[in-house]
């Protein structure tokens, strides 16, 4: 994978469009440069791939599950942190079980995801 010289897209993956659109346009308020997708499908086929820096997907998905996104990701050699966004507490132990970053329940406060984003674009900046 080439480096890039601002590896900080993020990706969204949600089957909600009004989820997705409120998250992309937060990211984008922000000053991040986000990419949102409809289902894991979508992303998979992007051409984006080595760009994301950070993938925020819902746990659960038409078709394809977060949570399969997420094994299926890891296990090809994706190492962005993965946020993941659930209603179900059994999702969140298992979407951290499986590695990811941050699990945050359904409905989250915006300033949680951000932290999250900060932390998976700037890990070395966080103060214990």
């Amino acid at each position: 994978m080439p480096a890039l010289s601002d590896p900080s897209l993020i990706a969204i993956v949600d089957d909600d469009e009004s989820v997705r659109d409120a998250i992309k346009g937060l990211l984008n308020a922000t000053g991040y440069t986000a990419e949102a997708y409809p289902s894991a499908e979508n992303f998979l086929a992007s051409a984006r791939l080595d760009e994301v820096a950070c993938l925020i997907t819902d746990a659960q998905l038409g078709g394809m599950s977060g949570l399969q996104l997420q094994r299926q990701l890891v296990s090809s050699g994706f190492t962005a942190p993965i946020i993941v966004i659930t209603a179900f507490p059994d999702d969140g132990r298992r979407a951290m079980a499986a590695g990811a970053l941050c699990v945050l329940d359904k409905p989250f406060i915006k300033d949680e995801l951000l932290s999250c984003i900060r932390l998976a674009l700037h890990p070395g900046d966080q103060q214990p």
